[in-house]
């Protein structure tokens, strides 16, 4: 029981800690210190949802729906494309936009809508959890439990430590110019997803 939650964990902690664009989302969101506890509490319930449906055995559905995937896969070139030219508009402009004031506060329902589109919208979130986790909690039989549950903590302490570890650099990032590297990094790396996946 015991080696197969450590093999899930090893095995969640391994899949996501990538950089991604929930990753960098989640970055963005502890430097600027907004609604840090519900966006990562958002983003590991996510995952554990996926996770537990995943080892249940929902990966068959794709099999059985065959646009399910290309569907999926369209979606999420578009919205990661969408998210990046934003990133690099945000970049370009500079100044109060990033700056990191009371008064410039994402309402906390477009902070989660935005981090939903970010785990849901994307196509390699599928992967890992439904096909990848799932098919491999099966060779841990009868423990198949117990390494989905692994998993999903490796999923909570890694947005946690990524979300509120992220306040540390918060005294390097009230400068503009940080800001404004940052968001034109994220921006180059949604629209590098993008090309990614469009190109197969």
């Amino acid at each position: 029981m015991v080696s197969a939650a450590v093999t899930g964990f090893l095995t969640g902690l391994s899949l996501i800690a990538v950089i991604g664009a929930q990753n960098a989302f989640v970055l963005r969101q502890g430097l600027r210190g907004e609604h840090v506890g519900w966006v990562v509490a958002v983003c590991a319930l996510s995952d554990a949802v996926l996770i537990a449906a995943g080892v249940a055995g929902f990966g068959a559905v794709a099999a059985r729906v065959p646009w399910l995937p290309a569907a999926a896969l369209w979606a999420g070139v578009a919205f990661l494309a969408g998210y990046g030219l934003m990133r690099l508009r945000a970049a370009w402009r500079g100044g109060a936009a990033l700056a990191t004031g009371a008064g410039d506060v994402v309402p906390l329902g477009r902070a989660l809508a935005a981090c939903l589109l970010f785990t849901w919208a994307n196509p390699h979130v599928y992967l890992d959890t439904l096909v990848l986790i799932g098919g491999l909690a099966a060779q841990q039989a009868p423990f198949e439990a117990w390494y989905a549950g692994g998993a999903m903590l490796a999923s909570g302490v890694f947005f946690a430590v990524l979300g509120f570890g992220a306040r540390r650099l918060a005294p390097w990032f009230g400068r503009p110019v940080a800001w404004r590297c940052l968001d034109a990094g994220v921006g180059v790396l949604m629209l590098a997803l993008a090309t990614r996946l469009a190109l197969g």
